[in-house]
């Protein structure tokens, strides 16, 4: 089992930044890609941004391209999100995800484990 639990979120402004954290617990971190997602209101689920197990390779979802960006630290067992130039579009609940796929993943139904979420609300 991997425990995911996030912070970090907020109530921000329209064009401000927010860095969401994720803690890992129970298996070795370094195994895991890992995911963000977000939900907003009467919306699905959808993916935000994905990195592989060792960080090197990351994905972003179009609509967050170029304002947010993955990182993880795996001597931590930490994965962040870096939000810039938020938009009021951005407000959802944030949830990390972790995948014991060898690769990282754009799909919610690659990740077998998930945090309770974050709050994130963009004030326009």
């Amino acid at each position: 089992q991997v425990q995911l639990v996030e912070s970090g979120g907020g109530l921000v402004q329209a064009g401000g930044s927010l860095r969401p954290s994720c803690a890992a617990s129970g298996r070795t971190f370094s195994n895991y890609a890992m995911g963000w997602f977000r939900q907003a209101p009467g919306k699905e689920r959808e993916f935000v941004a994905a990195i592989s197990r060792s960080g090197v390779t990351t994905s972003y979802a179009d609509s967050v391209k170029g304002r947010f960006s993955i990182s993880r630290d795996n001597a931590k067992n930490t994965v962040s999100l870096q939000m810039n130039s938020l938009k009021a579009e951005d407000t959802a609940v944030y949830y990390c995800a972790a995948s014991s796929r060898l690769s990282s993943s754009t799909y919610a139904r690659h990740y077998e484990y998930w945090g309770q979420g974050t709050q994130v609300t963009v004030s326009s």
